[in-house]
């Protein structure tokens, strides 16, 4: 394999009723990798399956795993999914709930020759300082400083360096959305920069486009991204691109991709 595309997106609640959209999406990038959030329900059902055969894979361990979250206050457990053209050579799900809001997916592959390993999760939505214990905990789990790595996934965090306007603040609080403190926040980027994670968005954009979650409360529209495709600094020399893939309605995030090579 001579380049390597990954991809991450929030399905949102699962994508049950918006799943032919999602399917269509995910067959038309075909990503080598692919980490899929809100994957709630998948553990019944075939759209863990059917999302393997849209990328031309087969729904084995070998090639595809669904990382089990674990049940949050109302019951829900909101699974990460991973898809790997690149054989899984190992797996671990992680998580405890002292330390993950939902689970986070360590993953072991090979590429040019190299070990790679891929984390996929999806961080905490309510608090920015339950979100750095998860921050934090990967840690142990990686040096992005040293070897192949890769963090993919909704982190639920604002990155400094994204254009935001200033008077996001003001917008924040008028639409009463907390999750990112007041005055916003962005403890938990600055944590995953100074750990050696390189955003691939910032590093080599494809295009303007840096939005991935658009929303409108209480009659206030505010930009964020949340979602990111993060790169040790080894496997950020082989970066190609980075992009934000418009989804048309089929979630309320939009993917992320990039191309290494």
């Amino acid at each position: 394999m001579t380049r390597l595309s990954v991809m991450t997106w929030n399905v949102l609640f699962g994508g049950q009723a918006r799943f032919q959209a999602i399917l269509d999406l995910v067959a038309a990038r075909r990503p080598d990798v692919l980490v899929l959030q809100e994957c709630l329900g998948w553990e019944e059902g075939d759209r863990f399956a059917r999302v393997a055969a849209a990328l031309g894979l087969p729904a084995t361990p070998t090639h595809a795993h669904l990382g089990r979250g674990r049940p949050r206050g109302s019951g829900a457990c909101y699974h990460v999914a991973v898809y790997s053209r690149l054989p899984l050579l190992r797996v671990v799900d992680h998580a405890d709930p002292a330390l993950i809001g939902h689970v986070v997916v360590e993953a072991h592959l090979e590429a040019w020759g190299r070990p790679l390993v891929l984390l996929g999760t999806h961080f905490d939505a309510h608090d920015e300082d339950l979100r750095l214990v998860e921050a934090r905990h990967l840690r142990r789990l990686v040096t992005p400083s040293t070897g192949q790595a890769l963090l993919l996934g909704d982190l639920n965090a604002l990155s400094r360096r994204d254009p935001y306007t200033g008077d996001l603040a003001r917008a924040l609080r008028r639409a009463g959305v907390t999750k990112y403190g007041d005055p916003p926040r962005f403890d938990v980027m600055d944590e995953l920069e100074a750990q050696g994670w390189v955003d691939a968005l910032r590093l080599r954009p494809a295009g303007t486009r840096w939005v991935t979650a658009p929303r409108e409360r209480k009659g206030v529209r505010f930009d964020a991204r949340t979602d990111y495709v993060l790169a040790s600094s080894e496997l950020a020399a082989r970066l190609v691109s980075a992009e934000v893939v418009p989804c048309d309605g089929a979630s309320d995030h939009e993917p992320v991709v990039a191309e290494f090579a």
